[in-house]
């Protein structure tokens, strides 16, 4: 699939502009605060419903022109098909699919299939399991758009399971209505632990030899699932397990909320032991699987979104991905301006929220 067109009104620090893109490697460079990311995230926000910057959807409105209203629109091709996502935000977001408003947010997913590397995600195995779930959860529900109906269920059934824990220890509600949460609880977390499991199996079966031809065949890399929610009887049991618990501190200790997942390499965990370069290097090891499992589940290719590609990847890793990109479209963002030998490439530079096409 790829990006025909991107059309941008009032969003962000653009006015006006039209993007008419290549095929195959698109580069927008420029200096920093131009409106080169701002790019990337119109495009992720067609793909997923959401910004990866801000949760405030007001934000992506250009104030400066008194104008309330942004519009970013996204013309592109699929094997089987044209499509069209245009998105207008102001008092709220209506999302329309070739032409016709979507009901709900999730009827965005799985048309535009996309494919992530910024910066912030170089921290990805350092930071809390909460950055690590997203990620997973991204990757799901471009693929199953039923995953986040079922887990926003989880979610809401969660947070009706917590007002009734407080209930329990503040107003002595009977224990007894628990239950009917727990039953709920349980059913939900099954099955998204099913879609979790499903893909963290496809993610372990693909990254063993993608990292070992990253490094050479220096590092062997595993991936371990850490859940609490293996089936919906066990789950039930924990919970049973820890009702006092939960009952004293007022939330659910338990349940996919928690869930994580851990890298190790040469059987050290990377989050304890890894070098930064070890982390960049798994990071792309990451990506290029998140790649291949979608062209295998979809018959073709994501965008690849390479936001500050030059500032966290050094020269080497740098090739190791651009060979691995055959036959896929790729946006980058960048400082300096930068041409990849033997590639199909479209040069852009950014200055200002205006865009000049170099070549």
């Amino acid at each position: 699939m790829y990006i025909k067109k991107i059309i941008l009104n009032n969003y962000r620090n653009y006015n006006e502009q039209e993007i008419n893109l290549n095929k195959n490697i698109n580069i927008f460079y420029g200096d920093n605060a131009q409106g080169k990311t701002n790019i990337i995230e119109a495009i992720y926000l067609s793909s997923i419903g959401k910004s990866f910057r801000t949760k405030k959807d007001k934000e992506l409105i250009n104030i400066e022109n008194n104008n309330e209203k942004a519009i970013i629109q996204i013309d592109f091709e699929k094997i089987d098909r044209d499509g069209k996502i245009k998105i207008e935000i102001n008092d709220k977001k209506n999302i329309y699919i070739n032409g016709i408003k979507a009901k709900k947010l999730s009827e965005i997913l799985g048309n535009i299939n996309m494919v992530l590397f910024c910066p912030d995600d170089i921290t990805l195995f350092k930071d809390g399991p909460a950055k690590r779930r997203r990620a997973l959860d991204i990757m799901i529900s471009q693929l199953r758009p039923a995953y986040i109906y079922n887990l926003n269920l989880y979610l809401k059934t969660l947070e009706q399971r917590n007002n009734y824990l407080r209930l329990i220890k503040y107003e002595k509600k009977s224990e007894e209505m628990l239950e009917i949460w727990d039953e709920k609880l349980a059913e939900y977390a099954e099955n998204v632990y099913k879609y979790r499991k499903e893909f963290i199996e496809k993610i372990k079966e693909k990254i063993v030899n993608i990292h070992k031809k990253i490094t050479e065949n220096n590092e062997i890399i595993k991936i371990k699932f850490i859940t609490d929610c293996e089936n919906k009887e066990k789950y039930l049991k924990k919970l049973k397990i820890d009702r006092e618990k939960d009952i004293e501190r007022g939330y659910t200790g338990r349940g996919i909320h928690r869930d994580d997942f851990e890298i190790f390499i040469n059987e050290k965990p990377l989050s304890s032991y890894g070098s930064q370069g070890q982390h960049r290097t798994t990071l792309l090891s990451l990506k290029i699987t998140e790649l291949n499992i979608i062209h295998e589940e979809i018959g073709e290719y994501p965008i690849l979104l390479l936001d500050d590609f030059m500032s966290e990847l050094d020269k080497k890793r740098r090739e190791n991905l651009l060979k691995n990109i055959e036959n896929i479209q790729v946006i980058i963002t960048c400082t300096e301006k930068m041409k990849i030998e033997n590639k199909n490439q479209k040069i852009f530079h950014i200055k200002d929220g205006k865009i000049d096409i170099e070549q």
